[in-house]
């Protein structure tokens, strides 16, 4: 295939994009009936195509993505060297890598916005999440150097989620994976690395920071009578799935996938968390959310199916439904009535909603201790981007003997030394 497919989760993995730190699923968020609804399933096309844009708006210009500045050549050698623009402790960001987040970046902000922001909105968007780029990289290295720290181990995870990769990108193996991979310019093992030190820092934030955050029902209590307007809303069911899936399989091999799925519901029914034998056994893009989809009012759903789950309640099952793309099982999560919700169906919301209150501001502050105790130091004139160092890396021309000796070897134009510091350290 000419184009790889990648969902909202795999766009950090591509290119060494800065990481969303503050975006870290929680415990309970597959249930948030206030995310933005996933692709509606359909019975033969289980998720619809993305939103299209707003009508009259289909021709306007796009801002012309700014180009990152070259790296400059070495003016007494004539070779173009590498940039060290922040040391973290004893690894290095460097220009090309910080020029590349600045790229990903921009191309997820026109992702999110499309059809979404205006011209106005979207410039005001990148500038924002640009300014963070430098201090992302940061954190992500400090996050993933603590990891490694307290040996935490992601070898199955990345194993996992590169099969996700190939699974719904129809590719028969790693290698096509790999070769897929390459064919759109990126190295394979660069791209390996970055789900692993995503899935890595993840880790740490939650047994770090996430498990000494605790919300009380009374919390959620409280809020919920304090805002109570905010959960009036129409009728909608917040659905979850399982797909075993079909395509491309020899008709011998169908029984053993359809006996896969009615074993997948019978594990269900037995009393077996839905969302667990989601990550298990289901073959589609949704497994990693526990088969999560999304929250949908009547009319966004399939005809044949909306007949279905809008007459079932909070937990019900579907039977084993077969189509095109496989054998199917949805699951309502929720079916909220039209008008105020109640407090027990929107608990997990709120109690969700409370934690990434309290989340974002307990990572802000766990970063800032893993940089006093860290050896990071900035270039002068990217400290703001960079949220602060320990000192500034100062500017040391090599020296003929230092060119000579490193002749045939990437070499760099920076090597740091701390503001002050003696020339022992």
């Amino acid at each position: 295939m000419s184009h790889l497919v990648f969902t909202q989760g795999w766009k950090a993995a591509l290119c060494g994009a800065a990481l969303a730190i503050l975006a870290i699923a929680t415990p309970l968020a597959a249930q948030d009936p206030k995310q933005e609804p996933a692709p509606a399933p359909k019975l033969e096309q289980p998720q619809m195509a993305p939103a299209a844009v707003e009508p009259g708006k289909e021709k306007e210009a796009k801002p012309k993505p700014t180009t990152p500045p070259p790296v400059k050549p070495n003016p007494e050698s004539g070779a173009v060297v590498e940039e060290i623009i922040a040391r973290v402790n004893n690894e290095i960001i460097t220009r090309t890598e910080y020029n590349k987040s600045l790229a990903q970046t921009e191309e997820e902000t026109r992702q999110d916005c499309q059809g979404k922001c205006t011209p106005e909105q979207l410039q005001s968007e990148l500038d924002s999440r640009k300014k963070n780029a430098l201090r992302d990289l940061i954190d992500q290295s400090l996050l993933a150097q603590r990891g490694k720290d307290l040996g935490i181990g992601v070898e199955t995870d990345v194993i996992k989620q590169l099969d996700q990769i190939r699974i719904q990108n129809k590719l028969k193996d790693m290698d096509e994976l790999e070769k897929a991979v390459s064919s759109q310019g990126l190295n394979w093992e660069d791209f390996k690395n970055n789900i692993r030190n995503r899935i890595l820092t993840q880790k740490v934030v939650s047994q770090e920071v996430g498990s000494h955050i605790s919300i009380g029902e009374s919390d959620a209590r409280k809020y919920y009578d304090e805002h109570k307007s905010e959960f009036v809303r129409p009728e909608q069911v917040a659905l979850r799935e399982i797909i075993v899936n079909t395509e491309g399989k020899k008709d011998t091999e169908l029984p053993d996938l359809k006996k896969k799925a009615e074993t997948a519901l019978k594990r269900v029914k037995d009393g077996e968390d839905f969302g667990e034998i989601a990550k298990r056994l289901s073959d589609g893009a949704t497994k990693e959310q526990g088969g999560y989809i999304g929250m949908f009012k009547r009319g966004e759903l399939a005809k044949q199916l909306e007949e279905v789950v809008f007459k079932m309640k909070r937990n019900d099952l579907t039977d084993v439904t077969e189509t095109k793309q496989g054998y199917l099982i949805f699951q309502v999560l929720e079916h909220y009535d039209e008008g105020e919700q109640g407090f027990d169906k929107v608990k997990n919301e709120i109690m969700d909603r409370l934690y990434n209150e309290k989340l974002e501001p307990a990572v802000r502050e766990y970063l800032k201790t893993l940089r006093e105790q860290s050896y990071v130091v900035i270039k002068p004139g990217y400290a703001e981007l960079a949220g602060g160092g320990n000192s500034e890396i100062q500017e040391v021309n090599a020296t003929p003997e230092a060119n000579k000796a490193k002749k045939g070897r990437k070499k760099f134009l920076l090597f740091g030394k701390r503001s002050g510091a003696s020339s022992g350290q």
